[in-house]
């Protein structure tokens, strides 16, 4: 009968447009407002050690610990993690030190997991 868009947008009732933008708006805004929260904060991030090395660490100042090659350190925001190259732990790694927030920024799919490669270079995993 009537195919138009006039007629179809005349039929739509503006009473209930105004509720529904409502509750989309108020869906929407907590959503986008948690995006900004670090979802890592409580499990951690996790660091593989993809470097084909074993590696060694030490955690806030702890004893200095084997990092085997293919497995996960969990790292922390409160954490001090420093990555050795050598079992006495004298040599780091790397040249600066990554922190928590340096690994987190390299976590783009926001899934708390990076992994390190060969000469201290970090990826999304």
């Amino acid at each position: 009968m009537f195919s138009t868009t006039r007629f179809i947008v005349k039929k739509i009732p503006y009473q209930a447009m105004v509720p529904a933008a409502m509750v989309i708006a108020l869906t929407l805004f907590p959503l986008l407002a948690s995006a900004d929260e670090d979802s890592c904060r409580e499990t951690g991030i996790y660091i593989g050690n993809q470097t084909t090395l074993d590696l060694w660490y030490t955690r806030n100042g702890g004893p200095c610990t084997i990092w085997r090659h293919g497995h996960l350190l969990t790292m922390k925001p409160e954490d001090t993690l420093i990555i050795y190259s050598d079992i006495a732990c004298k040599k780091e790694y790397c040249s600066d030190n990554p922190t928590y927030d340096v690994y987190k920024s390299f976590d783009t799919n926001q899934n708390c997991r990076v992994r390190i490669l060969p000469d201290c270079a970090l990826s999304d995993m």
